[in-house]
């Protein structure tokens, strides 16, 4: 009789084959929530282009202008936004405590024609957060020029 070597030490789960363990996580409707999805925990986001700016827009209700923080570094626009709440409620006999806590990250790499030299306007009003990206001189439409035939 000989002896085969199993290797483990790559898996969770040992006993398990991987299509045996993708089957189990799987078949319970709680992990196809879609909690579990990384691209639900991000805002929804519009950009539109207009003649001389960007405009951007983050749905983020419940948070306020203190709990963003937008930065441009090297062309690439960050929009963060975090956002903690603690409760406590003490009475004679009982102690309530409840807390939450929501943040979400954002990266866009800028196109040439965005002037990120110049200030970014951004406001926050009814839970969107928008952002105005001034365009550079030389990338605004420049108006139609009429050359008379002589």
């Amino acid at each position: 009789m000989s002896l085969i070597k199993i290797n483990n030490r790559n898996r969770l789960f040992p006993s398990w084959n991987n299509d045996s363990l993708k089957s189990f996580l799987s078949s319970d409707d709680f992990f196809n929530n879609d909690f579990f999805e990384e691209d639900s925990l991000m805002p929804a986001m519009n950009v539109k282009e207009h003649d001389d700016e960007f405009e951007i827009e983050f749905a983020a209700p419940g948070f306020s202008n203190k709990d963003f923080e937008v930065t441009i570094d090297d062309n690439i626009l960050n929009v963060c936004g975090e956002k903690k709440t603690e409760l406590e409620e003490k009475e004679e006999d009982y102690t309530r405590k409840e807390f939450s806590y929501n943040s979400f990250k954002r990266s866009l790499s800028l196109p040439k024609t965005v002037n990120a030299d110049q200030n970014v306007k951004a406001t926050y009003k009814n839970g969107i957060l928008k952002l105005n990206l001034q365009k550079k001189e030389e990338a605004k439409e420049q108006p139609k020029k009429i050359i008379e035939v002589l």
